[in-house]
């Protein structure tokens, strides 16, 4: 069965940083577009981060451009997520995701509905 194993969150404090990663189990996640999202208590599941195929056109929440840095390694098959000076309202827990349905996509989308593959999720809080 596939899988996207995600690693990397925890607890930190307020302007401090978080490196997330999430590895898939097959070769074939190469060729997705990848996504992070997160949701925190009561609230939906928001876009995070994307990227496409290739490297291309990262893209960003408005409310972590400037801070948060999206990358993928395709010999590890792995997409990975740099949080830098973090806020408490960061808190939240972290999913990865792969859109499968639209292979070789260079322009990630940003709707959690065009993402039909999803990590396991894993908690990241940001104490103040």
């Amino acid at each position: 069965q596939v899988q996207l194993v995600e690693s990397g969150g925890g607890l930190v404090q307020a302007g401090g940083s978080l490196s997330r990663s999430c590895a898939a189990s097959e070769r074939t996640f190469n060729n997705y577009a990848l996504g992070w999202f997160r949701q925190a208590p009561g609230k939906e599941r928001v876009f995070v981060s994307a990227i496409g195929w290739g490297g291309g056109t990262p893209r960003y929440g408005d409310s972590v451009k400037g801070r948060f840095t999206i990358s993928r390694a395709n010999a590890k098959n792995t997409v990975y997520l740099q949080m830098n000076t973090l806020k408490p309202e960061d808190t939240a827990v972290y999913y990865c995701a792969a859109d499968r349905s639209r292979p070789f996509r260079t322009v990630p989308g940003f709707d959690r509905d065009e993402y039909d593959y999803w990590g396991q999720g894993t908690q990241v809080t940001v104490s103040s």
